[in-house]
């Protein structure tokens, strides 16, 4: 039997999910057809939303509704620290830590030439002209421990060499390979606090 096309196209776009195979995305779009109809509903009308109104703060590149993002809008913010990481979802689990008062730039990604992603594709540009704008004393590299996060750390550091601010990289508290999307908090904290020129 032939599976229909619009349901063939649905498990195809659960395909686009990371970690999600082509059981993982037929059992899901099996399961909001037969068994919660509300919660697929729910899901495309939630994610209509979400593509309406989301855009990139126009400070530190992170998910907003509105221009400037809140942790850019603070007035309790350092605006003279700025934590460099690779998606929103690290930041989030930075601001977890409960350790870092600074600013943020999210690159939303990491160098990786073999996938095509170059300086242009996660906005080295911005971040050069943000962490020299006059007010930034101190970046912080926060990027992941794998090797392209390393690369992307490395590249930041040589391309703000000269420019008067201080460059450091958050401590090796974390496990080399690791995600910082996936470390506990206590852990994270330490290696901010640990952190060492870069």
């Amino acid at each position: 039997m032939r599976t229909p096309d619009s349901l063939e196209e649905l498990i195809q776009a659960f395909r686009c999910l990371p970690g999600v195979g082509p059981k993982s995305a037929t059992r899901m779009a099996y399961h909001l057809l037969q068994r919660d109809h509300a919660g697929a509903t729910r899901l495309a009308s939630a994610l209509g939303e979400a593509l309406g109104r989301i855009r990139h703060c126009a400070r530190c590149n992170t998910f907003t509704e509105s221009e400037v993002c809140g942790i850019c809008a603070s007035p309790r913010r350092d605006p003279s620290i700025l934590c460099v990481v690779e998606t929103p979802a690290d930041l989030l689990v930075m601001e977890q830590t409960q350790s870092y008062g600074g600013l943020y730039f999210v690159l939303m990604g990491r160098l990786s030439p073999l996938d095509g992603i170059g300086p242009r594709e996660i906005h080295l540009d911005r971040l050069l002209k943000r962490a020299t704008d006059g007010l930034v004393k101190e970046v912080i590299l926060a990027t992941n421990f794998t090797v392209e996060g390393e690369a992307t750390a490395h590249y930041v550091s040589e391309m703000l060499a000269g420019k008067g601010i201080r460059v450091s990289r958050i401590a090796r508290g974390l496990p080399v390979g690791g995600e910082i999307e996936h470390v506990d908090a206590g852990t994270l904290a330490q290696a901010l606090i640990e952190r060492r020129p870069a």
